[in-house]
C-alpha cells in the first residue's frame, strides 16, 4: 500500500515535496514502524524525525497506533476548531475588536485580550517579517480542545482565538486571544494558559525572515510532545 503523508514548515524543505508518499508490503503499521521506514527511505531525516508527531486523521497519534491507506496522515514538526466563530485561522489583518466581542457576557465583569505581535529585534537580530504557516483543519480542532481546557479548569470561562497566516509585518498581529469570566483572577491565569498550549499543541509553524536568511522555528521552550496532559496547578 501507500501511505501519502502531509508535511509542513522546515519538513517540506528536508524532504523537498508537501506530500510523502512511502510504499509498504502490509495492509497497516504503525506510527513506529512507519518512522522506522521513512528514516530508512530518507537517512537525513533520522535527525529531525523523532521531534516529529504524526497526525492521523487530524488528531495526534502515538506510535503503537496503526495506519492504513484510508487513514489521512500527516508528520508535524515542533510547533512555535470545530466551532469557527470563537476559533478561526485566517490571511487577513485580525481584528482585535471583533475577537473579544466575542467573549462578552453580561455576567462576566472581567475579559482579557493576549495580542501577540511580529518583534523587530530578538537576542540582537533583526527580524524583518514572521511568515505563518499551519495544518488547517487540525489547527482548529485543537484550538477548539483549549477552550474546552479552559471550560474544564475555569467553568464558564469564555476563550475565543484567532491566528493569521502568511506574511505578519513588524507590530502586526499574529494572534489573539480572548477571554472573558466574573473575576478578573481567572482571565489572567486563563489568558496565560492559552497561548502555551497553542504554542505546544496547535499546529502552526513560524518562519522568522531576518535581513540575511530565514529560519522555520519550532517549540522553544522545552521537549515538545503534544501528546502530553497538560500540567496541573502547583
Amino acid at each position: 500500500m501507500n501511505l501519502h503523508i502531509q508535511l509542513f514548515a522546515g519538513l517540506v524543505d528536508l524532504f523537498g515535496t508537501a506530500v510523502l508518499t512511502i510504499s509498504v508490503d502490509q495492509d497497516s503499521i504503525t506510527i513506529a514502524q512507519l518512522k522506522d521506514k521513512i528514516i530508512t527511505d530518507y537517512p537525513a531525516a533520522s535527525a529531525q524525525l523523532p521531534i516529529c508527531f504524526f497526525a492521523k486523521n487530524q488528531a495526534y497519534a502515538g506510535d503503537q497506533e496503526t495506519v492504513s491507506a484510508s487513514d489521512e496522515l500527516a508528520l508535524i514538526p515542533p510547533v512555535s476548531g470545530g466551532q469557527p466563530s470563537l476559533y478561526e485561522i485566517t490571511n487577513s489583518t485580525i481584528d482585535v475588536v471583533s475577537v473579544t466581542s466575542k467573549v462578552n457576557h453580561p455576567n462576566h465583569g472581567a475579559s482579557l485580550a493576549f495580542i501577540g505581535t511580529t518583534r523587530e529585534m530578538t537576542y540582537g537580530q533583526r527580524t524583518v517579517l514572521l511568515e505563518y504557516e499551519a495544518y488547517v483543519p487540525m489547527a482548529l480542532k485543537t484550538m477548539a480542545s483549549i477552550g474546552e481546557e479552559i471550560d474544564a479548569k475555569w467553568p464558564g470561562m469564555l476563550c475565543a482565538i484567532t491566528h493569521r497566516l502568511g506574511k505578519v509585518a513588524i507590530a502586526e498581529a499574529s494572534v489573539v486571544i480572548a477571554v472573558s469570566s466574573p473575576h478578573r483572577a481567572d482571565c489572567y491565569e486563563a489568558s496565560r494558559y492559552a497561548i502555551e498550549r497553542l504554542k505546544q499543541i496547535v499546529p502552526i509553524w513560524k518562519k522568522e525572515i531576518w535581513e540575511d536568511g530565514s529560519e522555520w522555528k519550532g517549540n522553544q521552550t522545552g521537549p515538545w510532545n503534544p501528546l502530553q496532559a497538560p500540567q496541573a496547578d502547583n
